[in-house]
């Protein structure tokens, strides 16, 4: 059985780091997918595939996989760029300002 574990990354659309501070583990799909010619549909036997499970730790979840005989392979989390401004788009409309605001 092979999975990844990672931390995910942060959510483009919002500025906070939600759901991105716990570690995942993924299993890796055994088998492909198949379309239903009916429905069309596409399905899959495989179980695994559908199982996310999340540790605090990158420890834990190394543990977890070396427990259950799972081959884990791990990606760390790449940091973040340097040049984010600290204080953002609030920093346009506050009453402290150093200098006058223009578009």
């Amino acid at each position: 059985m092979r999975a990844r574990i990672y931390r995910p990354a942060r959510n483009a659309m919002q500025s906070g780091t939600a759901k991105s501070r716990k570690w995942v583990l993924d299993f890796a799909p055994a088998t492909s997918r198949e379309v239903d010619p009916l429905m069309g549909w596409t399905s899959s036997s495989d179980t695994q595939s559908q199982v996310r499970l999340t540790f605090a730790t990158k420890e834990d979840a190394l543990d977890y996989a070396k427990e259950h005989g799972i081959d884990a392979e791990v990606r760390e989390p790449r940091s973040r760029a340097a040049n984010i401004r600290a204080g953002g788009y609030g920093e346009n409309f506050a009453t402290n300002r150093r200098g006058a605001w223009t578009h």
